[in-house]
């Protein structure tokens, strides 16, 4: 089954609706003729400019200003939802290091409630967007996306009908408060660009290939899993390069490096040598089985973790390339 086939006809609500992914999502979404779609944010001006940029699908598509923090108003927003994306979450690393209890409460508390609320509305399934930065996390943003996949992996849930399923990816290229439109900025305004560590990497991902995934998940997903996009990746002043060659042409764009900010790796986890145990491969996208669940794993030969430093790095001509593609220069 294809997913415009199993989302046709159905009642969805996107939590984070009016953000880089969710906005993504709902632009998806309502090209599969779905009976709703519920945008629910905290987000007043965004969800304006989201009414009059899908004008068109009004008569199916909802807005609702509400918080995950909030479980009452949660419940009330799922009432009659068959499905439901979870992309409501607080993603900037420097800001959760300085107020880490503001990420706990919308990244653990509102996993929770969402988990709840779903449950209570008899909601058939769940499809939550975690990142790399929950594996082996090392700041605040990635230990409470780790206990977000926690909460809704938990094998309890499953007895009250809901299926719950996870998605994890790295760095979405062009997302609001990515790295790229603020290379971006800099240039513009004539600064240099900072350099964290010359041998920093991540992974490498466009927002469609990341809603690509999702997708995948929601039809092959039985509940429980895990779903992890396999991605290139590359060196963080191998981006910087491409994107100052792209915007003004030059290959000698000052730059500087700046140390390491706090709560960052010099590499990115996917997948950890732990959960290779539990790792089935399939063709664009890597599932990791839940705890006690008996099948063969492609993945354990040599039970290397999955990192942006052995990831096909992508060099700085392909870079331009799908920055270019991308529209993102």
């Amino acid at each position: 089954m294809d997913i415009k086939e199993f989302l046709e006809g159905k009642s969805i609500l996107v939590t984070g609706g009016t953000g880089s992914f969710g906005r993504q999502i709902v632009s998806k979404l309502v090209k599969f003729q779905p009976s709703r779609v519920v945008v629910f944010s905290r987000d007043e001006k965004k969800q304006q400019d989201m009414v009059d940029e899908f004008e068109e699908y009004s008569r199916f598509l909802e807005f609702v200003v509400g918080d995950v923090r909030d479980y009452a108003r949660l419940y009330e927003a799922m009432k009659s939802i068959d499905l439901v994306y979870h992309a409501a979450a607080l993603k900037q690393v420097p800001n959760c290091e300085s107020h880490p209890f503001e990420a706990v409460r919308t990244n653990v508390l509102g996993a929770e409630n969402v988990r709840r609320a779903a449950i209570e509305n008899e909601v058939a399934a769940v499809i939550t967007i975690s990142t790399d930065k929950a594996v082996k996390p090392v700041n605040v943003m990635g230990m409470t996306k780790a206990l977000q996949e926690r909460i809704m992996l938990n094998p309890i849930s499953e007895r009250w009908g809901t299926k719950f399923i996870c998605v994890r990816y790295g760095n979405v290229i062009g997302s609001r408060g990515s790295v790229i439109p603020y290379f971006k900025q800099r240039i513009e305004k004539g600064k240099f660009l900072p350099i964290t560590h010359p041998r920093m990497t991540r992974f490498v991902l466009t927002l469609k290939e990341a809603v690509s995934l999702v997708f995948e998940a929601t039809v092959a997903g039985e509940g429980g899993e895990l779903f992890v996009r396999k991605m290139p990746a590359c060196y963080v002043i191998d981006l910087a390069k491409a994107v100052s060659k792209a915007v003004t042409g030059r290959d000698d764009y000052p730059m500087r490096e700046v140390g390491i900010r706090q709560g960052e790796k010099i590499d990115e986890v996917l997948v950890s040598e732990e959960e290779m145990l539990r790792a089935v491969e399939g063709k664009t996208y890597i599932v990791i089985r839940p705890y006690g669940v008996v099948e063969k794993a492609a993945l354990t030969k040599d039970l290397k973790e999955y990192t942006s430093n052995n990831a096909r790095m992508l060099n700085e001509a392909e870079l331009i390339s799908l920055l270019k593609k991308d529209g993102l220069v």
